[in-house]
């Protein structure tokens, strides 16, 4: 999404803390730099309370960090919480290995995004 608006303050937080401050799954690495991304240089962080109000929307890609998203906003959230994708979710593929599936579904949707602006 950097590479279509870079104008846009973007980042990526997730909802726990096991893996602050490590780099993308080596699997997620290598099918962003097939395509042409390279974001080696993200370190995995935890949404901060400061997140809710520091950005616009805070998207999440399947329904239990949605749950848990709406469940530790703060009482001065003014960020809309919502699914990536709408009504679906976008499948985890640590344990799959479906890391393409997952950058396709990703880009068809920043692309309608992007369609948006």
């Amino acid at each position: 999404m950097r590479s279509h608006a870079p104008g846009l303050e973007l980042d990526s937080a997730g909802t726990g803390a096991w893996h602050a401050g490590s780099p993308p799954d080596p699997r997620a690495l290598a099918e962003g730099l097939r395509r042409g991304i390279d974001y080696n240089d993200l370190r995995a962080r935890r949404v901060e309370p400061a997140d809710y109000t520091s950005f616009d929307i805070i998207f999440a890609m399947d329904r239990q960090n949605l749950a848990d998203l709406k469940a530790r906003a703060p009482k001065d959230c003014t960020a809309r919480i919502e699914l990536f994708l709408g009504d679906r979710e976008v499948p985890d593929p640590y344990y799959d290995d479906s890391f393409e599936q997952m950058f396709d579904l990703i880009e068809d949707r920043v692309q309608e995004l992007m369609a948006t602006l």
